[in-house]
């Protein structure tokens, strides 16, 4: 197998941000439904909470578990694919 051939499918399975994002809200989901059935109905507005969230990111593109991922080192999906393309002055494709 080429080098070529191993990058690409190092970059295909790299973790984006915004799987990160998708992870880490369906996540909390899971988690605030555990919390409401076992330990008091009130954690129900969790799930509302992460709810008004994801729609308010999907209209202003601002989401502060995205921002905090970016800190942690993952990329965005273009970055990740703009990688794999990316070429030193003067080199040429193979």
């Amino acid at each position: 197998m080429s080098t070529a051939t191993r990058m690409e499918r190092v970059e295909k399975r790299r973790f984006s941000v915004e799987r990160g994002v998708s992870a880490f809200a369906g996540l909390m989901v899971l988690l605030s439904v555990v919390l409401t059935y076992s330990v008091h109905s009130g954690f129900v507005w969790l799930t509302v909470l992460i709810g008004v969230n994801l729609i308010q990111q999907a209209f202003t593109g601002f989401c502060p578990a995205a921002i905090v991922m970016r800190r942690l080192g993952l990329r965005g999906e273009a970055e990740i694919a703009c990688a794999g393309t990316y070429r030193e002055p003067g080199e040429r494709s193979s």
